[in-house]
């Protein structure tokens, strides 16, 4: 068989050029950058010493024609090469030798700076005391800044250097000897392989697994967002200002700071080809958008740029600010108004591409829609829908709206869904089953929390609303809400309980301010319950019996039958509040 690469060899400069040149597709600088930079300072070490520092990995680009990316306002050359592996070194390298500034993971630019000892033939990112320190040169980018004279950088060096050491004419020598085959890395001489544009995106991704020493799986969301670095950085860079802006709140500007989801580019990713191209599996996606024929094989720029033209238009609308902070509302609708107690980003993330279609495609009402929504993603979250096989059950449900004409349709098609799934048999069987577990992220926990919320309930004990007590952006060393043992940790493991499964079971659990929690400590129920039901009145106490599905003189109940009775009526008040979505 063929081989599908052919090995070259690169000087650094060389690639540095081709970078600029557009020839090797580099994703720019402007993404998250994840070395620190002590690795990027070991790189120059490593290179300085001649060690071998990997190779990398290109993929020819199978389609090359024009030179206007689509989205792209200005000229934008489609490169020869993408890299497929040695992204983070490249950029290192090119980052540094350059000056250019890197975007960090919290999204803050910065310049990487690395301080080099010609005495000691030494690397070292700079601290205070190496910045004051004259035997550094305080920046190695220098060197290579096309208005930079290298004579002229050794002779200041070595002034200063004499301000705090004597040299001697062959100290002088040696310095500049060392400072030139600091300059003379750009001659390194790296080694690549070139996998050829016949091959597909799933051998890539094998080729790139079965050579990776750390093991790291490339997904088709990294070959896409790849793939629009090359033929429409514009709306690359859209998606990560807009993942950025979700992390910074915005006092006087517009922003899609929320409390709920801090999406990643790849995650937005998957909203705007839902929207576009109703695909949740993303294995034939990279190839549609590549321009090509599936039936045939063959690529065509025209219909590249269609391809592209779609994902620009549901893009935008994925971006949209309104769009993003009304389903923002339908989510808390839904009683989800903490990050905390959503369990699946996908779950979350999938409503928004039916939040769009609604939206964008059938017309829906806002209101009407929100609504449908908050029902959805109550369902959703509940019965766990999007995990295990998270695309192909999205993918099953975008097919269905495939025959779907107007708005009715659409509630009517999700609806149908929601009623599938929660069923009376749900309600009185498989929930109560599903409260049996000691998981602190399960599902139907968060939901019975969203139903608090969806009730207007109190905490227990408390004159304060769960919605309230909930409430993000209030930051103090205790949560204002905690979990609290019903029947005490410490209190259970003196009777025999000490299992973390049976102590930890979440019909144990209760929503109480943190003060509570404190004062309650290990107390047998029996103990501690008579002082706080003196704080409510009757009418009080019987809605907080409801609200926190305790079961009557439940303090008197062995702890095996107080968790199977209190089930039961967590299941029911999940089912109210899901009742009252409805209505």
């Amino acid at each position: 068989m063929a081989k599908v690469f052919k090995e070259v060899n690169y000087p650094l400069l060389t690639l540095i050029q081709q970078i600029e040149l557009g020839i090797i597709g580099l994703p720019d600088l402007q993404r998250p950058f994840v070395w620190p930079d002590t690795k990027v300072r070991d790189l120059f070490d490593s290179l300085y010493k001649g060690y071998p520092v990997g190779y990398f990995l290109f993929w020819a680009n199978a389609n090359v024609g024009g030179h206007k990316g689509i989205g792209t306002d200005h000229k934008q050359k489609h490169p020869d090469l993408l890299i497929v592996d040695g992204q983070q070194r490249l950029t290192s390298l090119y980052a540094v030798m350059k000056g250019q500034e890197v975007i960090r993971e919290n999204y803050d630019k910065a310049t990487i700076r690395i301080a080099f000892n010609p005495l000691e033939e030494k690397f070292e990112v700079p601290d205070a005391s190496i910045q004051k320190n004259p035997r550094y040169i305080q920046n190695i980018s220098v060197l290579w800044q096309p208005d930079t004279y290298l004579d002229e950088v050794m002779d200041e060096y070595i002034e200063r250097l004499k301000s705090s050491v004597e040299l001697s004419r062959d100290d002088i020598r040696r310095i500049k000897r060392i400072i030139n085959d600091l300059k003379n890395l750009e001659n390194y001489t790296f080694s690549a392989l070139e996998l050829s544009h016949t091959i597909s995106e799933e051998q890539v991704a094998d080729v790139f697994v079965r050579i990776n020493s750390q093991g790291k799986k490339l997904n088709q969301a990294d070959f896409i967002l790849t793939l629009m670095s090359v033929f429409w950085e514009d709306g690359r860079r859209e998606l990560e200002e807009f993942c950025r802006q979700c992390r910074l709140p915005s006092k006087n500007t517009p922003s899609p700071y929320n409390y709920l989801i801090e999406p990643d580019p790849d995650q937005l990713l998957r909203v705007s080809i839902g929207l576009a191209f109703h695909r949740a599996a993303l294995r034939h996606v990279y190839s549609i958008l590549r321009g090509k024929d599936l039936d045939s094989g063959d690529f065509s720029t025209e219909r590249r740029d269609g391809q592209f033209e779609k994902l620009k238009i549901a893009q935008a609308k994925a971006l949209d600010l309104q769009h993003w902070h009304e389903f923002i509302k339908a989510i808390k609708q839904a009683g989800f108004a903490h990050a905390n107690y959503i369990s699946s980003a996908n779950n979350l993330l999938y409503a928004y591409v039916l939040f769009l279609i609604g939206r964008e495609e059938y017309r829906m009402e806002l209101y009407e829609l929100k609504r449908l929504m908050a029902r959805w993603f109550f369902m959703s979250s509940l019965t766990g829908r999007y995990t295990g096989s998270p695309e192909s059950m999205m993918e099953g449900d975008l097919t269905r709206l495939r025959s779907i004409t107007d708005a009715e349709g659409f509630r009517m098609a999700l609806d149908e869904i929601i009623d599938s799934k929660l069923t009376n048999d749900f309600w009185d069987k498989t929930l109560p089953l599903d409260l049996a577990t000691s998981s602190s992220q399960s599902p139907s926990l968060y939901a019975y929390y969203a139903s608090l919320y969806i009730l207007d309930a109190y905490g227990l004990f408390s004159k304060l609303k769960v919605s309230d007590l909930l409430q993000e952006g209030l930051k103090s060393k205790k949560s204002a809400l905690e979990r609290h043992h019903l029947f005490p940790k410490a209190w259970l493991q003196r009777n025999g309980v000490t299992e973390k499964r049976d102590t930890n079971q979440i019909a144990n659990y209760a929503l109480v301010e943190w003060s509570d929690n404190i004062s309650i400590a290990d107390t047998h129920p029996a103990g501690y319950l008579p002082a706080y039901i003196s704080r409510l009145t009757t009418q009080e106490q019987e809605k907080m019996a409801y609200w926190h599905a305790l079961p009557e003189n439940w303090e008197t109940l062995s702890y095996t039958d107080f968790l199977m009775l209190r089930r039961q009526k967590i299941a029911l008040v999940i089912k109210d509040a899901f009742l009252m979505l409805k209505s």
